[in-house]
């Protein structure tokens, strides 16, 4: 190992490390239901989330209920998830006309994702809708993270409280989770990934004409080449935040970095002098 390998390890052990502390003090503040540097954005938002789900965060439950909430919120998750790839053909935001997913791959993909263990064993680009990777697989990441972190402050008040039979209220921590740490997260990951090139868009495939173009059989030659895009930053923010599987494209975390159209301005140039043309523009 070199000595910049080295390094690079001892800054990023130093930043988690130095992290850590900060990050779990405002953790047990947001599970204990204490007041938060974002209560004044967020909690209209959490209070509307509670009256709309029917639950009062303050009731908490034991130990039976609260299984019975968790479940009950995978097994949610996954249905919506499922139906939303059966459906995808039908709903709004698939530009690239992508048709249903098929049933055995739709409830191996819902189940995985219900899950937290997000197995990928489709292509993203070519197989789900922009509708699908949002409102289903992203939503997803957060309900499926945020449940994980929801039983495990559940686990630490059964430690701490003993004699209790109360381990809180599971809708509370699971909503309270989500807004007060990972979406806050997630928006700044997003921000921060968007401003190095990572795409976020809700157009097509984009189609790039070739410089040099490769003979493919006797008479043919390959001058185009489709390059796809979606809303990829928002989805790999949480992704690696919860440590999760399935990217939004085949090749999961390796996401496409973006100048000047979707290739690196240079190359533009190099392609208009060659034919004339735009080297990028939307398919139809």
């Amino acid at each position: 190992m070199s000595g910049p390998d080295v390094g690079f390890l001892v800054v990023y052990l130093a930043l988690l490390l130095g992290l850590a502390w900060p990050l779990g003090i405002y953790m047990a503040r947001v599970y204990a239901n204490q007041t938060l540097p974002l209560d004044a954005v967020l909690g209209p938002l959490e209070r509307g989330l509670y009256r709309l789900a029917g639950t009062r965060p303050e009731a908490e439950m034991d130990g039976r209920h609260y299984a019975g909430a968790f479940l009950a919120s995978n097994m949610l998750g996954l249905l919506v998830v499922y139906a939303l790839q059966r459906t995808q053909a039908w709903l709004p935001l698939n530009p690239d006309r992508l048709p249903p997913v098929p049933p055995d791959l739709a409830f191996n993909t819902a189940v995985s994702f219900a899950t937290n263990t997000n197995w990928q064993n489709y292509g993203g680009e070519t197989t789900l809708s922009y509708l699908t990777q949002m409102a289903g697989l992203t939503a997803q990441n957060f309900l499926s993270a945020a449940a994980g972190m929801a039983v495990l402050a559940a686990l630490a008040r059964g430690v701490a409280r003993r004699e209790a039979r109360t381990l809180g209220n599971y809708w509370a921590d699971l909503v309270r989770g989500i807004l007060h740490v990972l979406l806050p997260l997630s928006v700044l990951l997003s921000i921060a990934l968007v401003s190095r090139g990572v795409l976020q868009t809700f157009a097509g495939s984009a189609r790039a004409e070739l410089i040099d173009a490769p003979c493919i059989g006797e008479g043919g030659g390959k001058t185009g080449q489709t390059i796809a895009r979606g809303p990829a930053a928002s989805q790999v923010a949480i992704k690696l935040l919860g440590t999760n599987g399935g990217g939004f494209f085949g090749v999961n975390t390796t996401t496409c970095a973006v100048g000047g159209g979707g290739q690196r301005p240079d190359a533009n140039r190099a392609v208009r002098q060659r034919t004339g043309r735009q080297p990028v523009e939307r398919d139809s």
